[in-house]
């Protein structure tokens, strides 16, 4: 096997370097930039999509596939994606490796989201779980079977904070706040990561999209951001700073949209002066897909040698899929447009990441086949898809007494998306196989739970890929009589609505956020033949569920849930799990209130008021349907004994919380501030605090939290931290709309 030692043997000073044992990354990154050409370097920073039949023969003639197959066996392609499985990959990394100059081996990366063979909860369903240990664990599940294929490197997971439902992407996020946001960056980022990157059991993550892709106006994806200096530094930037300093994230990659006018690959004031120097981030840059030639577009590059140049000098520091770095940045070091220390920083982050990945010891590390057929679904990695599924789920409303079902209910299940095997799976699905997930059918079935099935109405008509646009379902209500009387003669219903896979995701904004299609009146119907009606609600995203709100006495937030999601509905509708979600995104009541936020600025004018002059709808309520951190049980949790004093410079706080009803529960007990007055107005509710634990029937528990200056202070919009004194409201609850409330007068020392 050619490896890199082989290839430079008639170095001297190279093989020196190599032959001593105790020689750090750095210095071995060194020595072999000094022996890399400019194109070599390029080469490095040049990320390709799989384009040919790996496994098939090689290219040939004068076409784009030919000439980037010529590229990897030349060395001059510094990474692939979408290249999968054992076989593929060990062909492509021979191919490099075995006949290159240098023999530098490639990563190969994947989007690796929710899973990989085995199908976790969206992102944002996992959110809701408020688990950091469940979360870390799912990450490092997915990192063992992407691994076990041959992969190295995820574009996962994306830390972008939104606060708009019409966003297809919200569904691969962690929701709305900074807090929760950065906390479940790390566990990611970790469960990644692991604690030894060379482990072939781990891969690098990469903390995605910097910055501002969340605040896209208007919720449409790929959108201009417009935001303040103070909402990056405090909203935005938060989760990044995080992954960075908390668990040394590898990569990062840059967005598509503009902030301030200016693209996020072509911006050397994020990507240079914050990322690489104030954070002093050490891994590297990789653009999102063609972003770095969609700066012509943007109106910022005047063609592609321009975008080269730019994206290059911004601190971008591999392309993907734009070809602009391959086919210009080598003349623009020699007309000395850029400088070459540029390129040879560029270079040296990714072969040191390669160094820690261990691709230099063994470049087929991550390439055995037996680990490929043991890893996949395996057991244990199903058992962790369903445990995540239970927690992710949120109860939304429960009045009545028709939640836990029995087996002596007579029960009806309404809908398409029961049956549906794929829809579970969700948008960005990596290599979980199409139709594959429990179904709720299959669920009820697994535990011989009796229940009549009526389609009622389908939601997407035939099926799409993942560029396609959608037919969805906006005239066929054949199937509503058929609903209608089957609801009439059960005891209780289930009406299972929402989104199919595809309804979120990338490129999948929406201006409505109603149920798609008919489902609306389907709902409408079917409550009206028996308002003894339970909604499950499938999706990627907050949905507008004001009229459900208003009539059906019991609402649950499924999600798409994976894999296990049938298992989990049917665990949770027949009380075998208690329900513990809490909602990472606010819900609205109507898409006019979009964007909506729990931690928002007071303004001058709150209200309410008896006139019209304050801020506010003259038809509608400025309250959301569901606030952040909201979440029922089928139990009940009291908070009391809120205590607050200062010790020092920090603030410690203990609440009293008890399990007031006769079923044991999990609850999520969350610690919120307001600044009452500082030199930036601060929201008037920030998540500073929370802790998860189960509580049996009867049983209290006292909560303690630790604020530090850390959490009491703030970013001006200079990017300036401070932590200032003064008169400090602190709430603890189950939800933002906590009313425990005490206050203090913080001494700042």
């Amino acid at each position: 096997m050619k490896t890199f030692l082989a290839a430079a043997a008639a170095s001297t000073s190279l093989l020196a370097h190599a032959a001593i044992a105790q020689d750090t990354i750095a210095e071995k990154v060194d020595a072999l930039l000094a022996e890399m050409t400019m194109e070599e370097k390029v080469g490095q920073l040049t990320q390709y999509s799989a384009a040919w039949e790996v496994t098939g023969s090689a290219p040939t003639g004068e076409s784009e596939v030919a000439k980037r197959f010529r590229h990897v066996e030349s060395g001059l392609v510094g990474s692939m994606l979408n290249v999968i499985g054992t076989d593929q990959v060990r062909t492509i990394q021979e191919y490099a490796v075995e006949n290159s100059r240098l023999g530098i081996p490639m990563i190969f990366a994947y989007d690796v989201i929710h899973g990989h063979r085995t199908s976790f909860p969206l992102p944002l369903a996992e959110a809701a779980s408020w688990d950091m240990e469940l979360i870390e664990e799912g990450a490092r599940v997915a990192a063992r079977e992407a691994a076990a294929q041959g992969l190295n490197w995820t574009f996962a997971p994306m830390i972008d904070i939104s606060r708009d439902a019409r966003w297809g992407r919200v569904m691969e996020g962690a929701g709305e706040d900074p807090f929760l946001g950065s906390e479940i960056a790390v566990a990611r980022v970790n469960g990644f990561q692991g604690d030894d990157l060379s482990d072939p059991l781990t891969i690098a993550a990469t903390a995605k999209h910097f910055a501002g892709y969340g605040f896209a106006e208007s919720g449409k994806d790929y959108n201009a951001a417009e935001v303040g200096t103070v909402t990056l530094w405090n909203v935005i930037f938060p989760p990044f700073k995080a992954a960075i300093e908390r668990a040394n994230v590898r990569t990062v990659m840059n967005a598509f949209n503009t902030v301030n006018g200016v693209p996020a690959t072509g911006d050397e004031w994020m990507q240079r002066d914050i990322l690489k120097g104030e954070w002093g981030f050490d891994g590297f840059v990789v653009s999102d897909w063609g972003s770095a030639v969609e700066m012509i577009d943007h109106g910022f590059a005047a063609d592609r040698e321009d975008a080269a140049k730019l994206a290059i000098i911004a601190g971008s520091d591999m392309d993907m899929e734009s070809y602009v770095f391959r086919d210009h940045l080598e003349g623009l070091v020699e007309t000395g447009a850029v400088d070459e220390a540029l390129i040879d920083d560029a270079v040296r982050r990714v072969l040191t990441v390669k160094y820690e990945l261990g691709l230099f010891d063994d470049p087929y590390r991550y390439i055995d086949e037996g680990r490929e057929e043991a890893l996949l679904m395996a057991e244990e990695h199903v058992m962790a898809a369903r445990k995540m599924a239970e927690a992710s789920v949120v109860l939304l409303k429960n009045e009545g007494d028709l939640l836990p079902l029995s087996t002596d209910d007579d029960v009806v299940i309404i809908g398409a998306l029961a049956a549906d095997k794929d829809a579970p799976i969700g948008n960005w699905r990596a290599q979980a196989e199409a139709k594959s997930a429990v179904s709720v059918l299959e669920g009820l079935d697994a535990i011989d739970f009796p229940y009549t099935y009526v389609e009622g109405a389908k939601v997407q008509i035939g099926d799409a890929g993942f560029g396609d646009e959608l037919t969805i379902n906006m005239e066929d209500r054949s199937g509503f009589d058929d609903a209608v009387k089957a609801a009439a003669a059960a005891d209780k219903v289930v009406l299972v609505l929402g989104e199919t896979a595809l309804m979120s995701g990338e490129g999948r904004s929406r201006a409505g956020i109603k149920l798609p299609g008919v489902q609306q009146e389907l709902l409408e119907a079917v409550h009206e033949a028996n308002p003894n009606t339970i909604l499950w609600v499938m999706g990627g995203r907050p949905q507008d569920l004001s009229w459900a709100d208003e009539n059906v006495p019991a609402i649950f937030q499924g999600w798409h849930l994976g894999h296990e999601s049938g298992n989990a509905v049917a665990s949770i509708l027949t009380g075998a799990y208690n329900p513990s979600g809490k909602l990472p995104m606010t819900f609205p009541r109507a898409v006019g209130q979009v964007p909506i936020y729990y931690n928002a600025l007071n303004t001058g004018r709150p209200g309410p008021k008896k006139e019209v002059f304050w801020q506010h709808y003259t038809d509608m309520t400025n309250d959301p349907l569901y606030p952040f951190g909201h979440g029922l049980s089928y139990t009940d949790f009291d908070y009391s004994r809120l205590r607050a004093r200062q010790r020092g410079e920090n603030v410690e706080v203990s609440v009293r919380v008890r399990n007031t009803g006769d079923m044991a529960g999990q609850e999520v007990a969350q610690l919120y501030i307001w600044d009452r007055a500082a030199t930036v107005a601060r929201p008037i509710r920030e998540l500073k605090g929370f802790e998860k634990f189960e509580l049996a029937p009867g049983k209290t528990k006292t909560v303690s939290f630790t604020l530090t200056p850390d959490e009491l202070g703030f970013y001006k919009g200079d990017g300036s931290f401070v932590t200032e004194p003064g008169a400090f409201d602190i709430f603890v609850g189950g939800s933002s709309a906590a009313e425990l409330k005490t206050t203090i007068d913080y001494k700042a020392e």
